[in-house]
């Protein structure tokens, strides 16, 4: 195959679009309920509060890992070149930097305004090149920073599975190794102040990624639950899943309630090792819950979750600016089921308003890459078809490809 052929094709996996959406949901979620943790603490509803905020944080490493896994999905068994490459990064400065960038500019203007910086025109650029740097012109932006850091890794890693591909068995381990390696320096040597901004603190997620994309066809009977593939072995392992993957979410929900109710104070190597477990097993238990709401959902409900899933990266992006314009009209009363339904019109009317500006714009705006990434261009104008955004040349709201 010659540098210009495209990635090898392998099947189609649609349902990696729900999974795409249940993260913008899990993401919008935590993010619309922050505040509440700090401010609801006398309502009688707190513990539904820690729990959708403290639950729900499977969003960002489950989007780490399904970069990693659409990327070595598809090329893994694609033959490695430098005009392969060429493309992937030229992709990446197109639909992720650029957009990136742009967002950076206009957060920190945000931010600028919010914050009433008194500083002088070179002061504020300075400021703003170190902020952008490392993915914190505003909250979110570090999610891209690190997306970013694995993009520069993927060739290398590729190249190394593909030289040895005995390493496969072993991406699972290493990459736990590596994170708790990284964690437990870091809490007692090294002292990085912001670990979240890394790559090493999602290093798992992307190794089990890269395991499950090049290995997929070899082990989807044991991945997708369903009637065809059950076997006493498989149906032991998912059981096995699922209940360690409770277990660890609903222990992760406990000690935080514990902490912001009480005050209680564990140790920070406890909190990492159920945040891990949760949303580490939690990668399984979403794709298997994807693909039974692919088998089950009606075609319409089906194109919305596809369209949602696609336009997750625009979304991810635009939705603080809507957060920021909701909190600022905080309700006047203080009826409590007032307050409620204010913290649920945020969720919603954050989720509708960022999903209704890069629909619009993806439908109707031709350069709206620019700003949102390939936020499914193709797809949107089309949703009769619920694809994969991995696929060459069909969009993709996390990696262009």
């Amino acid at each position: 195959m010659n540098d210009t052929a495209a990635p090898l094709r392998r099947e189609n996996l649609a349902p990696l679009q729900i999974v795409r959406a249940l993260c913008i949901i899990a993401v919008l979620c935590v993010h619309s309920t922050s505040n509440a943790i700090a401010e609801m603490k006398e309502s009688n509803y707190y513990l539904v509060y820690n729990f959708l905020n403290t639950f729900m944080r499977y969003g960002t490493p489950t989007f780490i890992f399904l970069s990693s896994f659409v990327l070595f999905y598809n090329y893994y068994e694609a033959p490695l070149t430098g005009g392969r490459i060429g493309r992937f990064y030229g992709r990446r400065l197109k639909f992720i930097l650029l957009p990136y960038f742009l967002f950076s500019v206009f957060y920190y203007l945000v931010a600028y305004e919010l914050n009433h910086y008194d500083l002088s025109l070179a002061e504020a650029i300075g400021q703003f090149g170190r902020k952008a740097l490392v993915g914190k012109a505003f909250f979110h932006l570090y999610f891209v920073f690190v997306n970013v850091q694995f993009y520069l890794f993927f060739p290398l890693a590729l190249w190394t599975l593909k030289k040895v591909p005995g390493l496969l068995k072993w991406c699972i381990p290493l990459g736990l190794a590596l994170e708790y390696g990284f964690v437990l320096l870091n809490k007692y040597d090294w002292h990085v102040t912001h670990p979240g901004s890394w790559m090493l603190s999602y290093v798992a997620y992307y190794l089990l990624g890269a395991y499950l994309g090049s290995c997929f066809p070899r082990i989807k009977g044991w991945i997708v639950a369903s009637r065809d593939n059950a076997t006493k072995a498989r149906v032991a392992f998912w059981v096995l899943i699922w209940g360690g993957w409770l277990a660890a979410a609903l222990s992760h929900v406990f000690v935080y309630y514990q902490q912001r109710m009480y005050g209680t104070r564990y140790n920070t190597l406890l909190y990492d090792f159920l945040w891990n477990a949760h949303t580490y097993l939690g990668v399984v238990v979403l794709i298997q819950i994807a693909f039974f709401i692919h088998r089950r959902l009606s075609k319409r409900a089906l194109r919305m979750l596809s369209l949602l899933g696609s336009l997750s990266f625009g979304i991810y992006l635009i939705h603080p600016f809507f957060l920021v314009v909701y909190e600022s009209h905080p309700p006047s009363t203080g009826n409590s089921m007032l307050i409620h339904a204010w913290y649920a019109g945020k969720f919603l009317i954050v989720l509708g308003c960022s999903w209704l500006t890069v629909g619009l714009a993806a439908r109707y705006f031709p350069f709206s890459w620019i700003f949102f990434g390939n936020s499914s261009l193709r797809e949107v104008g089309k949703a009769r078809r619920v694809s994969d955004p991995g696929e060459t040349g069909k969009g993709g709201a996390w990696h262009a490809d």
